[in-house]
């Protein structure tokens, strides 16, 4: 019988503790997993259909005849979500409206000034036209995704959305068809790993190349969107989802813990986390995992999780717990603290913060607005939650006029002599000349 406790108890007074090692998945790529990735997205550029129906059949234990069989009609969502009972066809609604109203906040719009020599500088925004969205599927469905992924490339204005989710067997979730309905998907095809990400960014004979692929996976779905990126744009590389709680005594133990194990039950590779200065509240939480999960369905997947990366940690103080904080840069950052929004000026890095003891994770998983795709493995550094800009571009505008020409053009010109560019400096000179036009 394995005798470890259910999570790791820690102290930041341990001086020897590397805790950013300890809490954080900086996990180089697995070469293997690079390496076959990189053999089935040549594969699918190479052969196309062929090689799609090919890796469905040996992956997903589904036979197609070929590959206009991956594709599931437009009728078929559509009947999905006119067969949910009311009340799922409500929560589904209802988690749109919100990711959609809040999708709408986050459009950028046409912007630009004029100088004082009357040149008309800026930019106009326009949306991209084709976008993949990859929903996990498998072992677990995700509408949500499909609300998450969708909804914000919809609001941008893209002109098609193209999704692909593994289908094991060819059962496709009705809850997943009925969301694909509800958010606008143009076109599904029940395909996933590798073999999507590569179709979607080279096209095949059945399934359209698209501008840019959002949407997290598996580390094969993964290493296939950084092998394709340049090719096609990617929002980001999901890592493991994680989760980093600070709390004070004056949280409630046992919420605590179920919001730990609501992030632990992902996956083993999921990474839990509390962070407290109080002794006796990581006592508390500590003894209410032990209650709760043994009640869960995935107790076995949130032993494993919080086996391998969840940890309850000591900290001296807030202002250590803040700073540790930002140097893990987690994807999801709960505040179970007394007067929560004092601290939040002290927040760098962050991929969503969830401000106070009624504002658990897993309604931004779900239906507070925000998106749920966010940045993990300490990347909320430099990037942030998906959202409508991710579908938006901003082509940049210059209009010189007569005189701003006049104005410009001998700096321009000088720049271009420093750079030996002569036919540069030549372009620029001519429009600099007086009465020449």
């Amino acid at each position: 019988m394995d005798k470890r406790p259910l999570i790791r108890r820690l102290t930041t007074r341990d001086r020897g503790l590397d805790i950013i090692n300890e809490v954080s998945d900086n996990s180089a790529a697995d070469a293997r997993v690079d390496a076959r990735v990189s053999e089935i997205v040549a594969d699918v550029a190479r052969r196309g259909d062929e090689a799609l129906v090919g890796y469905t059949s040996e992956l997903d234990g589904w036979e197609v005849p070929d590959a206009r069989a991956l594709e599931i009609p437009r009728a078929r969502m559509d009947d999905a979500l006119s067969h949910l009972v009311a009340d799922d066809r409500h929560a589904l609604e209802t988690a749109a409206d919100r990711l959609r109203l809040y999708a709408e906040h986050q459009k950028l719009k046409d912007a630009g000034y004029t100088d004082g020599a009357g040149n008309r500088l800026g930019h106009v925004v326009r949306p991209i036209e084709r976008a993949g969205v990859y929903v996990p599927g498998g072992a677990a469905a995700y509408p949500s995704s499909v609300l998450m992924n969708t909804i914000p490339a919809r609001v941008a204005g893209v002109d098609q959305v193209i999704m692909v989710s593994p289908t094991p067997g060819g059962r496709v979730n009705e809850w997943v068809l009925a969301a694909a309905a509800l958010a606008g998907v143009n076109r599904f095809f029940a395909v996933g790993g590798a073999q999507a990400i590569a179709a979607l960014a080279y096209g095949t004979e059945t399934l359209p190349p698209v501008d840019k692929i959002v949407g997290p996976g598996n580390a094969y779905v993964a290493a296939a969107k950084r092998q394709v990126f340049g090719r096609v744009g990617i929002e980001s590389v999901a890592g493991p989802s994680e989760v980093l709680i600070i709390a004070d005594a004056s949280a409630n133990p046992r919420w605590l813990a179920l919001d730990l194990c609501a992030q632990a039950e992902h996956d083993p590779g999921a990474r839990a986390t509390l962070l407290s200065p109080d002794e006796a509240m990581l006592d508390a939480v500590e003894h209410c995992l032990a209650e709760e999960v043994d009640q869960l369905p995935r107790a076995e997947i949130i032993r494993a999780s919080f086996n391998n990366n969840g940890a309850l940690i000591e900290v001296a103080d807030l202002d250590e717990a803040f700073a540790l904080s930002n140097r893990v840069a987690p994807e999801h950052l709960e505040l179970a603290i007394v007067d929560a929004n004092d601290w939040i000026e002290r927040i760098r890095h962050a991929g969503a913060v969830f401000i106070g003891h009624c504002t658990p994770e897993v309604l931004g998983d779900y239906c507070a607005g925000p998106n749920h795709v966010l940045p993990t493995g300490r990347t909320a550094r430099f990037s942030s939650a998906l959202g409508t800009y991710d579908f938006q571009k901003r082509v940049s505008v210059v209009e010189a006029s007569a005189a701003g020409a006049a104005q410009l053009a001998p700096v321009a010109q000088r720049l271009a002599e420093a750079e030996g560019l002569d036919a540069h400096a030549s372009s620029a000179h001519v429009r600099g000349l007086p009465g020449d036009s």
